[in-house]
């Protein structure tokens, strides 16, 4: 095995994932901090250790991700494709799609699961230790939570055929949510918090309800599983 090659993939994709962390992050705290003053204010020790984790995890997220990107660039692992025409053009968002729905399942059952109390003591406290979340607290997990996240994406790459673009889009989508869903305040507008979309779609003032009682609105993307199992329990006020 050249274990050289493999190494330097996932140290590369390690710095990835934290500058984008760091990147996403600093730029959503900026603004909140422009738009909410002194959100911020005597959180500093709390928002060192966001940062200390989430760079922990990013480690956890990019060794996986570097070890399938060494395989598929040398030895045509997984289903990623580069040719536009590998598949039908209207083949492309239905991918991101699915890519966003399977992993949403995945998230909403170990999240669920983390929450009964023993799973939660030992992998979820990290998380749930930021009162209240903040931008920099997205990625802000135990490594054992970490590591229940860091096997999704890499796992459909070998089971849903995706562009290489299109996989971009879902990692952008995973990222900008993951964030803005911390920040405990609604950056997107009212009408469509409240619109039909927004009764499908997780924002800020949906999973800010979680942090604040913990036992409900288990998502990540979309309400479709909090809904189907009794445990949506809308918005937060306070967001």
């Amino acid at each position: 095995m050249p274990w050289a090659a493999i190494l330097l993939s996932a140290a590369a994709m390690t710095a990835i994932v934290a500058l984008r962390y760091l990147a996403a992050s600093g730029a959503f705290a900026f603004v909140t901090a422009r738009v909410r003053p002194g959100y911020h204010a005597r959180l500093g020790p709390q928002i060192r250790r966001e940062i200390g984790w989430s760079l922990a995890s990013a480690a956890i997220y990019g060794i996986p991700a570097g070890i399938v990107a060494w395989g598929w660039q040398t030895h045509g692992w997984t289903r990623i494709y580069t040719q536009w025409d590998a598949y039908p053009l209207w083949y492309l968002p239905v991918a991101v799609l699915l890519y966003l729905l399977a992993h949403d399942t995945w998230f909403y059952w170990t999240h669920r699961l983390m929450h009964r109390p023993k799973w939660f003591r030992k992998m979820h406290a990290v998380h749930h230790a930021s009162r209240p979340p903040t931008a920099w607290a997205a990625m802000s997990f135990h490594p054992w939570e970490a590591t229940t996240g860091a096997v999704a994406i890499p796992a459909l790459v070998f089971l849903i055929p995706i562009h290489v673009a299109m996989l971009g889009t879902v990692l952008l989508i995973m990222t900008v949510m993951g964030v803005t869903n911390h920040m405990g305040w609604e950056m997107f507008p009212r009408r469509l918090v409240h619109s039909k979309l927004g009764e499908w779609v997780i924002t800020a003032s949906h999973h800010q309800r979680h942090h604040e009682e913990y036992r409900c609105n288990y998502g990540l993307y979309f309400r479709f599983w909090d809904r189907a199992c009794g445990t949506d329990r809308g918005l937060s006020p306070n967001a």
